[in-house]
């Protein structure tokens, strides 16, 4: 799915059509709530940025383009933005999970 060139992507990959992309722009200084449903199914890449996870302990974890991501289950409460682009997530998952 990627020429070798750069960081990993999803958006210079072509999908099949089993595949479903959802793209999350966290704009510098922004925060989203993490809601487990909706990543659920997902890997994720940071196309660019980067972005603080911060679970529920308080601890957190930076993340920075090209990193591939499995959010799923996982005890965050929240994704930050800290830097001074936007952090752009795209998420990839199957267009008709089987049921969990």
């Amino acid at each position: 799915m990627d020429d070798g060139e750069g960081p990993f992507s999803f958006l210079r990959s072509r999908l099949g059509p089993d595949m479903g992309m959802r793209v999350v722009a966290l704009p510098p200084g922004g925060a989203l709530d993490y809601d487990e449903a909706d990543w659920r199914d997902a890997i994720v890449v940071i196309e660019q940025g980067q972005v603080e996870l911060e679970a529920v302990s308080g601890a957190r974890q930076t993340v920075g383009c090209g990193d591939v991501l499995w959010l799923a289950a996982l005890p965050l409460r929240a994704l930050h933005n800290r830097g001074a682009v936007t952090a752009l997530l795209v998420a990839v998952s199957r267009r008709n999970p089987p049921d969990a």
